[in-house]
């Protein structure tokens, strides 16, 4: 993973917190992390905390601009390596499976080269993982070979206090299937 360029995009989910501990990771691998956050997630977490396990300025809004010399969603689609969303929320996979671009993230994702990976970590209510559009969703994703590589929620308590599958994958999880991910796409 050394050198390499990891485009984090962080949805509004309460998992939010969860991947700070993972920036550190990817830094430990020599990686470097730039972050995207959606207007929900930076209602869990401020994009100041990612800005300082980062060092580089965070991305929430699709209209304000942070570097004005270039088009910011495509210098992003353009930076990374691959793209890793974490957590992801159900909203967020049917965004990308409809191909719906309202929001920065979603727009960078449309703008990505076609070999860059994807790596989706979901993390949402049991009921929602298990809907059949959430589903289907996925589905779609799934089927653009070597594009989308899904990493499946864990079992346990959920936030809203119930239990089932839904909870983010394990960061040490995370790390393995990005990490392969990259060796794949050298």
């Amino acid at each position: 993973m050394k050198n390499k360029k990891i485009l984090l995009g962080i949805t509004g989910g309460v998992a939010a917190y969860k991947v700070c501990s993972l920036i550190n990771m990817f830094f430990k691998e020599g990686a470097d992390v730039k972050v995207v956050m959606t207007p929900a997630a930076t209602e869990f977490v401020s994009p100041l905390t990612f800005q300082t396990l980062t060092n580089h300025a965070v991305y929430t809004d699709m209209f304000k601009t942070i570097n004005k010399e270039e088009v910011e969603h495509i210098s992003l689609a353009n930076w990374a390596d691959i793209v890793l969303i974490a957590p992801t929320t159900a909203n967020t996979i049917g965004k990308i499976a409809q191909g719906i671009a309202d929001n920065l993230l979603t727009t960078i994702v449309m703008a990505l080269p076609t070999k860059t990976p994807v790596v989706i970590a979901p993390a949402m209510n049991n009921r929602m993982w298990e809907n059949p559009i959430v589903r289907k969703n996925i589905e779609i994703l799934k089927g653009q070979k070597n594009k989308y590589i899904f990493i499946p929620p864990r079992k346990g308590v959920l936030a809203c206090r119930y239990e089932g599958k839904g909870k983010i994958a394990e960061n040490e999880d995370i790390l393995v299937v990005v990490k392969k991910a990259l060796s794949k796409n050298k």
